[in-house]
């Protein structure tokens, strides 16, 4: 166990020279001496960390008016501070530890105790718009880098007595607070306890950001399927926590992460639920339909041209024929030269400021996709092909499933080039398995389709219609109806 250093017997020379080697002889370490009768009292702070204001109006201001009456007793003193942000202690790492967080050390030569007072200045970024999932109805807002203020949000946004807001602090070298957010009454209590443990049993020395911490906590972290949702929208987390669903927030990162959750999360999106039902429900059978066609549409053209051309219509062959006549590359070669045009044009466009990432994406497509056509490199069929596998990768709500989709194609592509159809069958049987093998904080990846639990499922590969009186029949759903129509026929 760690012993604690005492700076009760040290005197103020040697505090100073304590507090200065801790904080590696910072030139922001800032002394400011206030002469009394007897003594003198001591100010030390980081003078880039503290708020100016705050420490002359809330600090200095009383600490003066209590030297007039010549009374500067720390316990006194600490009842007239204007923060209630305060502290007495003697021990010499938790006075360095503060003073790198923006607190005010009052020094004073002969007392056991020495005062600290925040008067810390946050740097955060004001409130804004999503940046990295854009919706078209509902709030825009997005969350910031300040864990104060995102729990803010949170509970501004659910009114609720059983919202449970649980810290914890990590990191060896570098503390970070993390927080697990869920409502009581919703939330599993087994899957609570096991986010809990895995974040606390870790051994790390600090936490970057929610992305890295999903990474350390995911059940298997060989899998390149994401197993925590990440989002920056506040009715993101407000839905899910709704749905008994965990929130965990970190310090200083704007993502935060949702769990337990299943495959079928990732292509869910609020903005399902502020449409209405059947344009909701349209668009998210549209995602599941697209992220199908994107990992299997190149590879059925692979396994088609190669091993099954039987299969081309008659009214196809001959444009096909044409189209491949100039091409002096197989058609598993020449599928990987797109693919990776494509991934590069996206990475290239990603990295690029804004206005010019979406010029290099759309002007770069145009002009490579032709000059590769006219110089024989590529087939004008397979462009299309791979366009919309393209295109069928980026409907998916959450970047990461996405990036996923991207890259389960090519391993898919290769077992297509080397045993046509049969090869894409065994791919998608090992990627099935894998699926049925997979987690989520101890839940299966899969649910509610394994273990098949058909109250859940009607509201995840559908929106149904909000239907806020259930038990009349005027608001019946139409399963409810179809359900009421099949027990009538059976009597």
């Amino acid at each position: 166990m760690k012993t604690k250093l005492s700076i009760s017997n040290m005197n103020v020379d040697e505090i100073k020279k304590y507090i200065s080697d801790k904080v590696q002889n910072s030139p922001d370490l800032f002394y400011y001496e206030l002469p009394m009768q007897e003594s003198t009292l001591y100010f030390i702070y980081m003078k880039n960390l503290i708020d100016s204001t705050a420490f002359n109006q809330f600090i200095l201001t009383p600490t003066v008016e209590l030297l007039k009456k010549n009374d500067v007793d720390f316990k006194k003193l600490r009842s007239r501070l204007l923060t209630p942000d305060s502290l007495l202690t003697s021990d010499g790492d938790e006075i360095a530890k503060n003073l790198l967080e923006g607190f005010v050390l009052i020094l004073k030569e002969g007392e056991d105790d020495q005062l600290l007072v925040n008067a810390s200045k946050k740097v955060e970024r004001s409130i804004e718009k999503a940046e990295t999932e854009s919706l078209v109805f509902g709030p825009k807002i997005s969350f910031t880098e300040s864990l104060s203020t995102n729990i803010s949000i949170v509970r501004q946004n659910i009114l609720s007595e059983n919202l449970c807001t649980e810290s914890i602090v990590i990191g060896k070298k570098n503390e970070t607070e993390i927080r697990v957010v869920y409502i009581k009454d919703l939330a599993d209590e087994d899957s609570v306890n096991y986010i809990k443990k895995k974040i606390s049993n870790l051994e790390i020395d600090e936490v970057l950001d929610t992305s890295v911490l999903a990474q350390m906590i995911e059940d298997n972290n060989y899998s390149i399927f994401p197993q925590y949702l990440q989002t920056e929208l506040p009715d993101r987390v407000r839905y899910s926590l709704d749905r008994g669903l965990i929130a965990v927030f970190a310090d200083r990162s704007p993502m935060v992460l949702l769990g337990p959750v299943s495959f079928f999360n990732f292509f869910e999106s609020t903005e399902d639920v502020y449409m209405r039902w059947n344009m909701g429900s349209f668009i998210r059978g549209l995602r599941y339909l697209t992220m199908f066609l994107s990992v299997l549409l190149t590879p059925a053209y692979v396994a088609v041209i190669t091993y099954h051309y039987e299969m081309i219509p008659s009214t196809l062959i001959v444009s096909l024929g044409e189209s491949r006549s100039k091409v002096p590359f197989s058609p598993i070669l020449e599928a990987f030269l797109l693919e990776i045009m494509i991934e590069l044009l996206r990475e290239a466009g990603a990295r690029l400021p804004t206005k010019v990432g979406q010029t290099m994406g759309i002007v770069g497509g145009i002009v490579l996709g032709q000059a590769a056509v006219e110089a024989g490199f590529t087939s004008n069929i397979l462009i299309i092909v791979v366009a919309l596998s393209a295109l069928g990768s980026f409907t998916a709500p959450s970047y990461l499933m996405g990036t996923a989709i991207r890259v389960t194609r090519f391993p898919i592509l290769i077992l297509a080039g080397l045993w046509g159809g049969v090869g894409i069958v065994i791919g998608l049987c090992f990627l099935l398995i894998h699926f049925l093998r997979l987690t989520s904080a101890g839940k299966p990846y899969l649910q509610p389709v394994y273990p098949l639990n058909f109250e859940k499922v009607k509201n995840t590969l559908v929106r149904l219609p909000v239907n806020p009186n259930k038990k009349t029949e005027k608001n019946k759903s139409f399963l409810g109806f179809y359900e009421k129509y099949s027990n009538d026929i059976d009597e």
